[in-house]
């Protein structure tokens, strides 16, 4: 089986001003179908960037990136494009729907970009909007939605190609608490029930906890990673997760 996401030596580096920043250092990493994965980390420890460089947006300095078997480095930009609109689903912080179009029309949005008549997209929609619960909402604009239903809508549009893999970045970050978890719920019982294979970028236990694997990083590097069924409580996780902090940093003082 190919897996979904395989990635090697990851570098990338930022110039600021006379500085050479480096954002992510040999980051390697290997999702399996169906897994779902947290990357957790300090603020400026490399996961937006890292997210940025998994979905093609921004090209690494080192290393290889390969989706599905394809290194994103070895196409074209009009063919990453293409590929990451096909194989690649991405949800963010902000929720990013078109005002003007209603949520049916928002999900619809990347397929009929790619050229796909939009009779053959009647079973894929309608299944998805049954399964993220927005039938009765598919007619509505964004600025009538609440965070929730506009972030299950990007959600739905992130999945209306059926990617191979599904990038989310801090995707409870404009929800409250009880919307925030039922997201988490959703996206775990998308990788449970349907095989969906999903990267998560979170500072949040409570959120990370929703993953089969945690992922941390420092520094741009990535330094430990565990199961998080070792730690089925969000305070559990929280603590193991300040302990792999802590001990980075205490070894850096020692340095």
């Amino acid at each position: 089986m190919v897996v979904p996401l395989d990635v090697e030596g990851l570098t990338k580096r930022f110039r600021q001003g006379q500085v050479i920043i480096e954002a992510l250092r040999q980051v390697t990493l290997r999702v399996e179908q169906g897994q779902f994965v947290a990357v957790m980390g300090p603020s400026g420890s490399g996961k937006s960037t890292l997210l940025h460089l998994l979905a093609g947006l921004t090209p690494p300095d080192e290393g290889r990136i390969r989706v599905e078997g394809h290194d994103l480095a070895g196409l074209s930009d009009y063919r990453r494009t293409l590929f990451r609109r096909r194989r690649i689903g991405l949800v963010f912080q902000a929720f990013n729907l078109v005002p003007n179009l209603t949520a049916e029309e928002n999900i619809l949005l990347p397929a009929l970009a790619d050229g796909r008549p939009r009779r053959e997209l009647t079973k894929r929609l309608e299944y998805l909007l049954t399964q993220l619960d927005l039938q009765d909402r598919r007619r509505h604009r964004p600025d009538t939605l609440s965070g929730g239903e506009q972030q299950r809508v990007a959600i739905a549009r992130a999945l209306i190609c059926d990617p191979a893999i599904l990038l989310a970045d801090e995707p409870t970050g404009n929800l409250d608490t009880l919307t925030g978890q039922n997201l988490c719920r959703l996206l775990h019982q998308l990788s449970k029930e349907q095989g969906r294979t999903i990267l998560l970028v979170t500072h949040e236990p409570t959120v990370a906890v929703w993953a089969d694997r945690i992922v941390v990083l420092k520094d741009g590097g990535l330094v430990h990673e565990f199961a998080s069924s070792e730690h089925r409580d969000p305070q559990r996780l929280a603590l193991r997760y300040q302990q792999i902090v802590g001990a980075e940093l205490a070894a850096e003082v020692r340095a």
